[in-house]
Order: C-alpha cells, then structure tokens, then sequence
C-alpha cells in the first residue's frame, strides 16, 4: 500500500467488521498505549512491555497503529520489512516464539515517505490492520496507538472490543500531564478501562555518582495524576541514554546495556500491570445492541424503507434477548439512518439489502452491518445471530 493508496476492502463491509470481532474476540487482552500528547516515549513503553509479556512466556502481538509516525519497524529491528499474505490476510513479522509484530510501514513499505491521510481513509486502514492481522493465537495484543484523543485513537478504542484497557504514558512536567489528563477523559468517555500511569524520563541517574537527579524538578507528574484521577501510578523509567541507543537498534530494555535502575523500574511496571490485566475480564452480563429494520414485525428487505427499527438488546455472555424497543426512524436520506442507529447505541444492523455506500456509513459509525437476511422476528434473528447461526443470502439491495 502506498501513502495515498485506498486500503481494499473488498467490497464487503460487514465481513470486514464480523471478521474484525472474531480476530478481537480471539485475543485474550488488548493493552493499547496511549498518552494526549507525542515525544513522552509511548512507543518506548509498548515495546517493552510487549516484549517482557513475551519473556515471560506469553504470545504476545504488537501492533503499531501510529499512522503518521511509526517507530516500532525500527525499535523491534525491522526496518524496511514489508509483510506478506494475501488480499483477506496479512502475515505479522516474527520477532521470537512468542512476539508477533506489526506495522502500517510494513504495509507502506517506504519509510522516508509522509502518510497523507484523511479521517476516513485512516479509520479503514486502522480497520484492515484490526480485521486481517492473522495473529494466531494471543494472550495479549499490545497496541501502540497514535498520540492525542482523535479520530485514530477514538477508532482503536471503538474497534477493538471488550477485555480491552489502556496504559497512559506520561512526563513529569505539567505541561504533558494536563494532556495525559485529557486522555483519561477520552478512556471515560468511551468506556475504556485504564489500567495504571507510566510516567517516562522521570529523572537521571548519574554515570558517576550514581545519585538520581531529578532533572525536570519536582513535578512528579505521574504522581500526582494518579491521585487526581484515582489512578494507579505502574511505575517510573528514568531517561538512560541506552535505551535511546537500543532502540535504534532494534533492542529491548532486557537486550541493551541499561542500568541497574532502569531494569529494575521496568520490572516493577510490569509487576504492577500484571495483576490488572489478568484480572480483567470481558464483564458478566455484558450485552450489545441489535438495530433490525422492521415492518409488520418482520425483517424489512430494504433498511431505508421500514416502519420501525428493532433495538435488540442481547447479553453476549448468555445470548440471550433482554430488551426490544421498538423506534420510528427519521426520513431515509444519505447519511442519516447511520448516525441514528449509532445514537440509539445500535453496535450492529441486520438487514435484508443495503447498497455499498449506506454499509461503509455504517461503519465510519462503528456500526457492524450483516446483509441478507431473511425476513423473520428481530428476536430470532439477533439471536441466531449471537450463535453464529444467522443465514444470509444475496443483498436484497436494488439501489
């Protein structure tokens, strides 16, 4: 892909966001790393907390979703790799037996170019890369997402399901904190369990003396963010010139020369995190939102052309039907019924017929469409539908 090329999609959208969920559903935990503002050192912090889960014996996936500034390639020592499947599958790069790799450079595959990208072609690459990552079998999925609360972060957040946290990356200058801060807003908002605080470069131990000096003073960012937000501080990385060296060449805090301090503050971080995120589970009773065009209580073949629309309410956990509220749609116009169904907290559509357009507006709303269904009561079909037993024909769609 070149850094103007339209991802393929396939002409299917709904498969890509059924196959997104069974990929999702498929990984045990989802750590995506995330702070409000660039240069704090997150991509330091993704890599190595990947690659300690990886020393520990876990298989692990580190997926570099930094659209604009993917570093991972060059921290891992895979720069220049493309990756190689086919159009429905794209085969991560092997780092060890139990650390995958990868990139939207490995997909670019020219690292000198600039990605110019707008919202919507960014939000379909981030949902390729999610869908057809054949990873295999993972205990965590280490997400290096990009910096800020935009529409990149905000479609991580939405696309990669439950058992799914985040870990916020921090200086000790209040400058950094007051953006981090906004990104624990963000986790809020969008129902995002955050998992601790990391605070980066929060001091220097001397060559010499080996005397830690506090060279931002005492800020104690990560500190104090954590007692504002009631969050839990997983711990400090000082700035070591080693790991700015080891990085650039491809290696690890555990791989490089750093000191003393700096590993024994890694592994206090990943001490702390993993209690968090093996304890954290997918939520009992944890339940999606069905929308399923309707008339005279049946499916209606063509979702811009029914009565009411079904909001099913189903429990994952159970599979079973909780809620039915039934609503009268707005009047059928381009780009409407989407965001509706997405304010009414509808998660997927069922449809008899929607043309190709209407599904990729779906899901730009992070709503899953399934087409070719056939006409039955919506409680049957969300159900079938939870089982994976839901038939489908042709797209009914005649526009």
């Amino acid at each position: 892909m070149s850094n103007t090329e339209q991802p393929q999609t396939n002409g299917h959208p709904q498969a890509n966001m059924e196959k997104l969920k069974r990929n999702m559903d498929a990984i045990g935990k989802k750590i995506l790393v995330l702070s409000g503002k660039g240069g704090v050192g997150k991509s330091t912090v993704a890599v190595n907390i990947a690659a300690e889960l990886a020393r520990k014996g876990f298989q692990v996936g580190l997926l570099d979703v930094d659209l604009h500034g993917p570093s991972i390639p060059r921290m891992v020592g895979q720069v220049g790799q493309k990756c190689f499947g086919t159009e429905d599958e794209i085969l991560p790069l092997k780092i060890n037996d139990n650390l995958k790799v990868m990139s939207v450079a490995f997909l670019i595959g020219d690292d000198t170019q600039a990605t110019i990208w707008r919202g919507p072609m960014k939000y379909a690459v981030i949902q390729k890369m999610l869908a057809d990552t054949a990873w295999g079998e993972l205990d965590y999925l280490v997400i290096d997402a990009p910096p800020g609360t935009g529409d990149e972060p905000l479609s991580i957040a939405q696309l990669t399901g439950v058992n799914a946290g985040a870990v916020l990356v921090t200086t000790p200058q209040q400058v950094a904190v007051e953006d981090v801060h906004r990104c624990v807003t963000f986790c809020q908002q969008v129902m995002l369990p955050v998992w601790g605080i990391v605070e980066n470069m929060s001091s220097l131990y001397c060559p010499q003396c080996d005397k830690e000096i506090k060279i931002f003073g005492s800020h104690a960012g990560g500190q104090k963010l954590a007692e504002a937000t009631g969050l839990d501080l997983l711990g400090q990385l000082p700035i070591d010139p080693e790991i700015a060296d080891g990085a650039d060449a491809g290696q690890t805090i555990a791989e490089c020369s750093v000191s003393a301090h700096t590993h024994q503050h890694m592994d206090r971080i990943i001490s702390n995190l993993m209690p968090k995120i093996q304890t954290q589970t997918k939520p009992k009773g944890s339940t999606m939102k069905i929308a399923i065009p309707t008339a005279d209580g049946q499916l209606c073949m063509h979702f811009g052309h029914c009565e009411q629309f079904a909001f099913v309410t189903v429990d994952e956990e159970n599979k079973t039907v909780t809620n039915v509220e039934m609503l009268t749609p707005p009047p059928h116009e381009p780009g409407v019924l989407p965001k509706w169904v997405a304010d009414n907290g509808g998660n997927m559509v069922i449809a008899g017929g929607m043309g190709q357009r209407a599904q990729q507006l779906f899901n730009q709303n992070q709503v899953g469409v399934v087409v070719g269904a056939a006409p039955d009561s919506p409680e049957n079909l969300a159900i079938a539908y939870m089982n994976d037993a839901l038939q489908t024909g042709q797209n009914a769609c005649d526009h």
